[in-house]
């Protein structure tokens, strides 16, 4: 048995230390997740208490079947996304018609970018757009779950990530572009 699983198996009998240790081991990586899905600090404080409350609520469902964080962090996501539909902030999606496939891999434009570059174009895109591209690419859900949580059928899930993906492009293709004109012409 690993000290993730003996931890976890402390705060399923309600042992506060150890309840208060594992909000400390995952607290500072799930701020960050709350804080790129909130609209303010404050709202990912409330967003990150109430995914730590789910937590410890079903703890039990934990099955160990994958990553505990990542669990935890799909929780999180879930919660976060909860959070502005009782707010009534997230507006309703309309149907797309899809779009053909990109030209460029996603491999091929990113490989060069540092991590903070990429995410701030994702930051960028439309609200849609950045939501369906950050759930599926950034942390991995289905088509169908993206649906579920935002609301919207898989073919809009899919052309969202699709338009997301093709304005990433044109966003590297144009700072490619201004960098390559800026080195030529220093």
């Amino acid at each position: 048995m690993t000290d993730e699983q003996i931890l976890i198996g402390r705060c399923i009998n309600n042992d506060r230390k150890a309840q208060s240790k594992l909000y400390a081991l995952f607290a500072p990586k799930m701020k960050n997740i709350c804080l790129y899905y909130s609209k303010s600090d404050c709202d990912a404080e409330d967003i990150m208490q109430e995914g730590f409350i789910k937590v410890f609520r079903y703890l039990e469902d934990f099955k160990n079947n994958g990553s505990f964080e990542g669990w935890v962090r799909r929780i999180m996501v879930t919660t976060a996304l909860n959070f502005y539909k009782r707010k009534r902030i997230v507006a309703s999606e309309s149907e797309l018609s899809t779009l053909p496939e990109a030209v460029f891999s996603a491999q091929e434009s990113i490989a060069p970018l540092l991590h903070e570059e990429l995410m701030d174009m994702v930051s960028l895109l439309p609200n849609g757009y950045r939501k369906v591209f950050s759930l599926n690419t950034i942390h991995g859900f289905t088509h169908k779950e993206i649906g579920e949580m935002l609301n919207i059928s898989i073919n809009t899930s899919k052309s969202q990530l699709i338009r997301a993906r093709h304005s990433l492009q044109k966003r590297l293709i144009h700072e490619t572009e201004r960098t390559n004109y800026i080195l030529q012409t220093a």
